[in-house]
């Protein structure tokens, strides 16, 4: 398991995302999310194409909406709510240490 800093948590604002770059395993990036003054992280890979999560769309109901393609994953658990993607995103845990944002990258 690799954890990636990724920033002091009053450096990403609510409703705000940021890509980190990590090169874990086959994931590149990753998306950190600020919703509601919960952070999420997911791979910043849309599963339906070569978009960027971090440049996708916060929406009221915990989804993030792909730039491109307009599909709408769940931040909790990656999973797709509609097409034209079918296949969920990989998400990651966020842990919170002395005011700083880490992503761990199990699985990855």
């Amino acid at each position: 398991m690799s954890k990636i800093f990724v920033c002091q948590i009053d450096e990403l604002d609510e409703g705000e995302a940021l890509k980190v770059d990590c090169n874990v395993g086959d994931i590149s990036a990753v998306a950190v999310f600020n919703f509601n003054g919960e952070f999420f992280a997911m791979n910043d890979k849309c599963s339906h194409g070569n978009a960027s999560m971090s440049e996708g769309y916060l929406e009221d109901d915990g989804t993030v909406e792909c730039p491109l393609h307009a599909s709408r994953f769940c931040l909790k658990t990656g999973v797709p709510q509609c097409v034209p993607a079918t296949d969920p995103i990989q998400t990651f845990p966020v842990v919170i240490e002395d005011g700083a944002l880490y992503v761990e990258m199990m699985g990855a």
